[in-house]
């Protein structure tokens, strides 16, 4: 399915976008031009392409604005604001993701009230999709399942991102329209309900497979509502849902859900759309979109100066969770309690000219090198990564750079787009749930029951897929390993505490810089605990950590946007702390 901004005026279409005068003038009974009215849309095209527009929404970008601030990939509230990322950049640019890394923000930061439009937005377009269609004559049944199925798998991810971000939201289905006046929804109800209601009609009219690539099928429905449980520690029922995918689940075009061999081709856009890829946002470049249809909400992570993008040094990873992917040197498995009490050579405020080499004595989990750039190791096909050359304010972001969404230097101008001003808009899709999320909520969910075999056959099929391919690990000029690569497999887990700790921490190692991590803690229940240690050793290396502090029963959730309250007269209450 090609991805198409489609850009719909905000107010409902049910609600009459076109106004009609008492007068004789036929030209006065025209609509605006670029406004489209029901009659117009209640059709099978019409729907289909409404439809098109609602799935445009799943990198955040359309309709009321949107970009970095609003993210498919969560980037800054995922990412920057746990402990995988910096901001990155200089202190002043973007200065308002600043609060929110530093666990301080306020309901005026414009941020949130990007990322609020455009879930909302997005909601309102499946909703449009659902109202058209109840009008349309045109649409059989088959096709009306199916539409009815998308339309409400997208509004359960997009009430769920939300849900995620604030916890106390809205929950709007099409009943709500400015024609009916009751578009001032208060957010005084648990929205779970209404999300696992569309979650289990999308179950219910999907099929297996569909025609396009980009479109939901029933896997991609089965697998959102494993997430859905996994956040309301449904654990029971999450299980059964995991072996049903693990055993059955299909991509849309038919392929049974497996890793790929190669880790990387997770996010390579020449490898997209994979057996490993359930649900994923559709990018395509040099499309006549001008960027649009590209990764916009990354732009700004590409290394700075004459890397790869050319622009603007953010989300750069950090020192903490470099240190994550030290093993032990006899079993090649995760330091689990001590991974943060050594920090591996690195070279920060070592000047560009000057020598450096990189540490490669020290037992690293191979994945290190795929989840950030370092100094003197091979980044992509770009060479070795010359450390301060490509980071903008190594004091500010630390030495490392993102690398899980940036592009082979092959595939500049055909997989980046040639019209936008900078190559950082690429065709490399955002993968919103692999295979290895299932795997990985499985391992959880057997711990949680206490079945700790069955925990330690799924982390290890997590951990094989790179041990078993070492053709695949980074490899300097000559040939040889780019470091001490080392990766082993669980042989048990002594106890229910170090099972969840263990299949929480292949998470954060297999997952990391994918947007997923400040989520996870919030839904661990630990967040106050693991960020506040990770704000305990930042401080003497980031000074902007210097007054930072998680206070629990606040920070697990962002405040409501003010401006979002103002215009609801009030309908809408600020989340506690705020």
């Amino acid at each position: 399915m090609k991805k198409i901004k489609f850009q719909l005026i905000l107010m409902s279409v049910t609600a009459s976008v076109i106004m009609l005068y008492a007068c004789s003038k036929n030209f006065l009974d025209k609509a605006p031009i670029g406004s489209l009215d029901q009659n117009t849309l209640s059709n099978k095209a019409g729907v289909e392409g409404v439809l098109i527009g609602a799935y445009s929404m799943l990198d955040g970008y359309g309709g009321a604005g949107g970009g970095w601030q609003s993210a498919g990939s969560n980037w800054v509230y995922g990412g920057v604001a746990s402990d995988d990322a910096y901001k990155g950049s200089d202190p002043g640019d973007q200065a308002d993701i600043v609060p929110i890394e530093t666990y301080s923000p306020t309901a005026s930061n414009g941020y949130f009230n990007q990322k609020w439009q455009a879930v909302y937005d997005a909601i309102q377009r499946c909703n449009d999709v659902l109202r058209l269609m109840a009008a349309a004559t045109d649409i059989n049944d088959a096709d009306k399942k199916r539409i009815a199925g998308e339309a409400k798998f997208l509004r359960a991810h997009y009430h769920m991102e939300a849900k995620k971000m604030w916890n106390n939201i809205p929950y709007v289905d099409e009943t709500i329209t400015y024609a009916a006046g009751n578009y001032n929804v208060p957010n005084d109800k648990d929205a779970w309900p209404g999300i696992n209601a569309d979650l289990d009609a999308a179950i219910a009219n999907l099929p297996a497979t569909q025609s396009s690539v980009g479109r939901a099928n029933l896997w991609a429905a089965k697998s959102l509502k494993l997430k859905a449980l996994m956040f309301q520690k449904n654990f029971s029922a999450a299980l059964t849902l995991a072996k049903d995918i693990i055993a059955n689940g299909v991509t849309t075009n038919g392929k049974k859900y497996a890793l790929s061999a190669n880790f990387f081709d997770n996010f390579n856009a020449e490898t997209k759309n994979s057996a490993e890829a359930i649900f994923s946002t559709q990018q395509s470049v040099n499309d006549n979109s001008s960027g649009g249809n590209g990764g916009w909400g990354d732009v700004l992570n590409f290394p700075y100066g004459g890397g790869p993008g050319g622009c603007c040094g953010f989300y750069q990873p950090s020192v903490s969770l470099a240190n994550s992917f030290q093993v032990d040197a006899i079993t090649g498995l995760p330091l689990l309690d001590t991974w943060n009490n050594s920090t591996f050579k690195n070279d920060q405020g070592i000047k560009s000219g000057d020598p450096f080499t990189p540490d490669t004595d020290v037992p690293v989990d191979p994945r290190l090198d795929f989840t950030l750039g370092r100094r003197g190791i091979p980044y992509l096909d770009w060479g070795l990564h010359p450390g301060n050359d490509w980071i903008r304010d190594q004091n500010n972001g630390g030495p490392y750079s993102p690398i899980k969404h940036i592009y082979y230097k092959r595939q500049e101008g055909a997989l980046t787009d040639k019209s936008f001003w900078t190559s950082g808009v690429t065709a490399n899709n955002y993968t919103f749930i692999r295979f290895a999320d299932v795997l990985l909520w499985a391992a959880e969910c057997e711990v949680e029951v206490g079945s700790l075999a069955n925990a330690v056959t799924y982390v290890n099929q997590v951990r094989s897929r790179i041990k078993d391919n070492p053709s695949t690990w980074v490899k300097m000029p000559n040939g040889s390993n780019a470091a001490n690569y080392q990766i082993g497999l669980y042989t048990s887990f002594a106890d229910q505490v170090t099972a969840r700790k263990a299949v929480r921490f292949e998470r954060k190692l297999e997952l990391a810089m994918e947007g997923h991590r400040f989520f996870d803690l919030v839904r661990y229940g630990t967040a106050d605990v693991e960020l506040n240690a990770y704000i305990a050793k930042e401080k003497p290396r980031r000074s902007f950590m210097s007054n930072a502090s998680f206070t629990k029963g606040k920070n697990e959730y962002f405040p409501i946007p003010q401006s979002q309250i103002d215009l609801s007269k009030g309908v809408l209450k600020q989340n506690p702390g705020f």
